[in-house]
């Protein structure tokens, strides 16, 4: 197996040979197909962070809805495999074959970025896995009031003298959103690295041991809310959302706070063009918009694919989703079939320049050499 050898046309084979599968599930349903029964088993959800996470939040909210949907109701278990900032889940799901529909696997950006940017401990390979659900997600971060109140409005210049420390899952995960938008701002942030979960970011927080955090929108909302009511935490920033244009704008589910794109065009020194922003734009993009999926082991049949995503869709069409979704997941796309198989494809590649630039500056700010 290879280690990163994702390119836009390795993509696009797997965009194509998804959809082809999903054609061959509608296919066999539309013929009298009952896809898999599940009464009386047990599914587990593997999740490879810790308890206290986003990705924990997004997978404790489905599970008893997934349960209800699935046909059989089985008793759908959430577990977690924390380790290597998802690289041990992933590896640990990568061995494992497809038996009778009684595993999951639960990824999240924190999973993709190390694929992408050629991790070498990356033993996992997304065109071996059938996905069938994704779920869109955003970012907030946030500061302690005493230092939040030093910005003026949106602009981030007064904080640049101040040393941060942030609790860090690893420089290739998902975290490097938050590193790069923070240096291109001109803060000074320094990373505890090992953290299990971004719950266990926000902890840090909470304790005085960090003094600068980012949750995605699932965590922020459970966990953070209470902290900006009780006045212990002020929203900075949210990463923002994309429009059909492929534009950055405000993320709906918080429409009231900026967006990094915002904070940056008010902040001198930080620029909203040239290599360093494609990257960080091309990464979000990556990590987002498709922040977190589900699968099934290789080898799954089609009857297997279609009936979880059958069920997922299911779930999407209760009445009321909508509104117990937003409080727990934010507004967001939850993609099944053919978008969830293209939001797969979109979150498994990026340009090559955006990966080398990235690459570089791992090296040269974290000494994190991804040569193999």
């Amino acid at each position: 197996m290879t280690i990163f050898k994702t390119t836009r046309r390795a993509a696009a084979g797997l965009v194509a040979a998804a959809a082809a599968t999903f054609a061959t599930g509608a296919y066999a349903g539309s013929n009298g197909g009952m896809g898999i029964d599940l009464a009386g088993k047990t599914v587990e959800w593997v999740i490879p962070f810790s308890e206290t996470g986003g990705s924990a939040k997004w997978a404790n909210f489905y599970a008893p809805l997934l349960s209800e949907a699935l046909p059989g109701q089985p008793t759908v278990v959430v577990k977690f495999m924390p380790g290597a900032g998802s690289t041990k889940g992933a590896n640990w799901f990568q061995e494992q074959s497809y038996n009778d529909g009684t595993l999951i696997f639960g990824s999240s950006g924190s999973t993709q970025f190390p694929y992408l940017l050629g991790d070498p401990r990356v033993r996992y390979e997304y065109n071996d896995w059938n996905v069938v659900l994704a779920s869109g997600t955003g970012g907030v971060a946030y500061l302690p009031p005493d230092l939040a109140g030093m910005m003026n409005g949106l602009d981030a210049s007064a904080l640049q003298g101040t040393d941060f420390i942030y609790g860090s899952q690893g420089a290739t995960r998902l975290d490097l959103v938050p590193l790069l938008a923070w240096e291109m701002l001109g803060l000074s942030v320094e990373p505890v690295f090992g953290i299990k979960g971004r719950g266990d970011g926000r902890l840090m927080f909470e304790r005085g041991e960090a003094n600068i955090d980012y949750q995605t929108s699932s965590s922020y909302l459970k966990g953070v809310t209470p902290l900006v009511e009780a006045g212990t935490a002020v929203p900075m920033m949210s990463w923002g959302a994309l429009d059909a244009d492929g534009n950055i704008v405000r993320d709906p589910t918080f429409p009231d706070m900026p967006t990094f794109k915002e904070v940056c065009e008010a902040t001198a020194g930080c620029e909203t063009s040239g290599d360093q922003w494609e990257a960080w734009k091309a990464f979000f993009v990556a990590g987002f918009p498709a922040q977190k999926m589900v699968f099934l082991p290789a080898g799954a049949p089609a009857e297997a694919i279609e009936t979880f995503s059958k069920a997922f869709d299911a779930v999407k069409a209760r009445a009321d989703f909508g509104e117990i979704s937003k409080a727990r997941l934010g507004v967001y796309p939850q993609m099944t079939g053919a978008e969830a198989t293209g939001a797969l494809g979109s979150a498994t590649m990026v340009p090559d320049s955006a990966k080398a630039f990235v690459v570089d500056w791992l090296k040269e700010r974290y000494g994190v050499s991804l040569d193999g």
